[in-house]
């Protein structure tokens, strides 16, 4: 929501330096704004608010003086935009060209003024302690104790130590990731040491934490990860989610818009169902079922109901097979087609899911599937969908052999680390020619 905030702020601060240089310019008491004005102004302010989004940064442990450069990159852009538009429609002369500049110099001025603001009430918060993200550090030596010495000294970043830990004994990591709970794990360990870092690595398996490492300075050309600036240190990051800035407003933009639009349209089939479910055996319409989310976290998943009741606890673990006894006639139409999950279109209203996604999994499995798969619980880097890249692709249905669960766990894994909007799109479009029915669904 910070990020947000920060969005909002970039437009109000880009349309009032607008507003306030037109009063000054030509008097509001004599002349009220006109409607040409008011529609630069307001163009100019979108523009800078998407260019803005595109460029964003989180400045938790960064520097003011680089996030005010951001802020000019972006100002720099906007005005850029609006400059060729007011030349290309030739109408750069209906305007004041004393008021353009007057607003220029304001606009950057202001959202200058505005971030400024907003670092320093942040800094202050968490100063206080608001907001902070929980860092277990992993690694022993001067290196962690300089990490620890910044973060005490920096404490306006939001960064908390919970815990420190050798990485040397797994069982030991495993229960501080778990008893801590951290946001964040720091590898401080040199990247030359490869056997260590392996070790640590296969003790994070189950964490979704953001990992980062702290690499040696030389190693930096050999790495193709992406880099964070954290309190003036740079980091390599091994696991992080790409739902961050722009990114995270494009993904909650198509959830909750399209979202909202398909179940509109599918909310008469719904009630058929709902009726068709009701009447063909005895039991609620919904089935309800824990399965984890993003960053692991439990949710509600809903479906309609496609077994006896008797027979369907929510807790169930066993798959459904061919011909199995506990789905009754309807419900197995609806799983062969996909029907069942139409209410999970209410879970992407609440936010609890995306529309494309990894298809999420019971507890159960994850718990299972975990100490079978490496890099199984990175499919929780981003929010679980209804449809995803492994349903398009013929890996839906039932898993039982671990093969199966490996070739669903990689496609979902090179849907995190290719996602776009154009991707997902893509996803939507082939669900609706190819992802519905599917001969391995009971």
């Amino acid at each position: 929501m910070m990020r947000f905030g920060i969005y909002a702020m970039d437009w109000a601060a880009f349309a009032l330096a607008g507003v306030l240089t037109y009063w000054l310019r030509f008097d509001m008491d004599v002349q009220p704004i006109d409607r040409p004005f008011a529609q630069l102004i307001f163009g100019a302010a979108t523009v800078m608010l998407l260019v803005s989004s595109m460029i964003y940064r989180s400045w938790r442990g960064g520097q003011l003086l680089a996030m005010l450069g951001r802020v000019g990159l972006g100002w720099l852009v906007t005005w850029g935009v609006v400059m060729t538009w007011l030349v290309l429609t030739q109408t750069g002369t209906d305007y004041s060209r004393l008021w353009l500049t007057s607003w220029a110099v304001a606009s950057l001025l202001f959202s200058w003024l505005a971030r400024a603001m907003a670092y320093l009430l942040m800094s202050g918060l968490r100063s206080m302690g608001v907001n902070h993200l929980r860092v277990l550090l992993v690694g022993s030596g001067d290196t962690v104790a300089s990490v620890r010495k910044r973060v005490k000294a920096s404490a306006w970043t939001g960064y908390k130590v919970v815990g420190v830990s050798d990485g040397l004994n797994e069982k030991a990591l495993d229960f501080a990731i778990s008893s801590l709970e951290p946001d964040e794990v720091w590898i401080c360990q040199p990247p030359g040491d490869m056997k260590v870092i392996q070790q640590i690595m296969h003790a994070l398996r189950h964490s979704t934490a953001n990992i980062r490492l702290l690499p040696d300075m030389g190693m930096f050309n050999l790495m193709n990860h992406g880099m964070t600036q954290v309190l003036g240190l740079p980091m390599l990051d091994i696991s992080s989610s790409p739902m961050a800035g722009f990114n995270l407003v494009v993904k909650w933009l198509e959830d909750k818009l399209l979202g909202l639009l398909i179940l509109l349209l599918i909310t008469p089939v719904m009630l058929g169902i709902a009726v068709a479910v009701k009447v063909t055996s005895p039991g609620p319409v919904i089935f309800r079922q824990k399965r984890n989310g993003w960053n692991g976290e439990t949710i509600n998943v809903y479906k309609f109901r496609s077994m006896y009741v008797d027979n369907a606890p929510p807790d169930s673990v066993p798959q459904a097979t061919k011909d199995d006894p506990r789905v009754t006639p309807l419900g197995r139409f609806l799983r062969a087609t996909s029907l069942d999950e139409l209410p999970q279109f209410i879970n992407v209203l609440q936010g609890r899911m995306s529309i494309v996604g990894p298809r999420p999994h019971a507890v159960a499995h994850n718990l299972e599937y975990r100490e079978l798969i490496p890099r199984y619980m990175l499919r929780h880097k981003v929010k679980p969908g209804i449809t995803g890249w492994a349903q398009v692709n013929g890996l839906r249905g039932e898993t039982d052999t671990i093969e199966k669960m490996e070739a669903r766990v990689q496609a979902d894994l090179y849907y995190i680390e290719n996602w776009s909007l154009w991707l997902d799109l893509k996803i939507i479009v082939m669900t609706i020619f190819k992802g519905f029915v599917n001969r391995n669904a009971y």
